[in-house]
């Protein structure tokens, strides 16, 4: 399937203010890096400093910066936009509307839903899927195959959840949102309370509750609360195989990558990102626009906005046991610098009584 150049163009005219040079008529077949963009293909250039990328490729057409208009011109076809990077993001939408099957609507004969719950006219549930009592799923919301949800929950219009998401008992998820297979939110908190050598279980009684627009990988897990709810604000965006805690907040268009783990009761502002594998520990606070380097861990409350790392860099084994032999003793040096400053101090106040 294609989509003429002008089109794709045309569709976006009342967001982009972007100008094409080159035929309108071309017929696009696919979207590809600029690296391997062939002549019947869009592609894109995020950033002026890859310009030297421009001249070699043999993309249909290329979406670029006004910086780089003027290579991109002398290349061939072109969209000039001052987000080139937002501009191919909105693409692979346009794209993916025209192209992907819309899927069959409805209600699979062999998903099970209590006459109890309330679905819109338009929702679609697939093959053995389960739908618990007084759950509420707004107009266009899509239920992936083996997928649960559960007992008084509540899903907002055009929200979808694909294969074997899990979304237990009185939890809330808002519109539009994307959750990928295998996640599960909702599941019981990591509560137990220490006694005579084994643990009692805290029973979990909050729910977690999901603003609008938001995303989660997949087999991403987000606990429900102990006694107050999980919360994840709108637009926030969740990689795969993330883990939140019980009792955490996430502010609104935050971005989580893979891996990452949020321990319970922990805040996390607005606007903040973390990187892949990085940890937050529980009952630690990050202000808005705080942004965590890949593989950091998070051991104090952050206040300020910025960039923040917390690394060990990585060596070769016998530097790095050295460099670890050396952090033991780094405590151990701060006492001796302090009472040699002592030292220093006391002589100098000496010399000058003398003086």
């Amino acid at each position: 399937m294609t989509l003429r150049l002008g089109d794709i163009v045309a569709s976006l005219a009342g967001e982009f203010d972007a100008r094409l040079v080159g035929d309108p008529d071309v017929l696009i077949e696919r979207l590809a890096p600029l690296e391997t963009a062939g002549p019947s293909e869009l592609s894109f250039l995020s950033h002026i400093k890859y310009q030297g990328k421009l001249a070699q490729s043999a993309a249909a057409c290329v979406v670029v910066g006004p910086e780089a208009a003027p290579a991109a011109t002398r290349r061939g076809a072109c969209v000039v936009v001052d987000e080139p990077y937002l501009y191919f993001a909105r693409i692979t939408q346009v794209w993916k509307k025209h192209h992907q099957p819309t899927g069959a609507s409805g209600i699979h004969p062999s998903a099970l839903i209590d006459p109890l719950a309330q679905l819109a006219p338009d929702v679609s549930v697939g093959a053995f899927a389960c739908i618990g009592a007084r759950a509420v799923l707004g107009g266009g919301v899509r239920i992936g195959e083996h997928g649960v949800v559960g007992a008084d929950t509540r899903i907002g219009a055009g929200t979808r959840l694909a294969a074997r998401v899990t979304l237990a008992d009185g939890c809330v998820i808002g519109e539009r949102c994307i959750v990928h297979p295998g996640a599960v939110i909702g599941a019981d908190g990591f509560g137990f309370a220490p006694h005579d050598g084994h643990w009692v279980k805290i029973e979990q009684l909050g729910a977690v509750r999901i603003g609008n627009d938001v995303e989660i990988g997949a087999n991403t897990c987000i606990d429900r609360g102990a006694l107050h709810d999980t919360v994840v604000e709108d637009g926030v965006k969740l990689d795969n195989l993330v883990q939140i805690g019980h009792n955490v907040h996430i502010g609104r268009h935050t971005a989580l990558a893979g891996c990452v783990g949020v321990a319970g009761s922990a805040i996390i502002g607005a606007h903040c990102t973390v990187g892949g594998g990085a940890v937050v520990l529980g009952h630690l606070s990050l202000a808005d626009h705080v942004h965590i380097s890949a593989a950091s861990v998070v051991t104090r409350s952050i206040r300020k906005p910025g960039h923040y790392t917390g690394l060990f860099p990585i060596d070769d084994n016998a530097h790095w046991e050295k460099n670890a032999a050396t952090l033991k003793q780094l405590h151990g040096l701060r006492e001796r610098i302090k009472t040699l400053e002592q030292m220093a101090d006391t002589a100098s106040g000496k010399t000058e009584e003398k003086s």
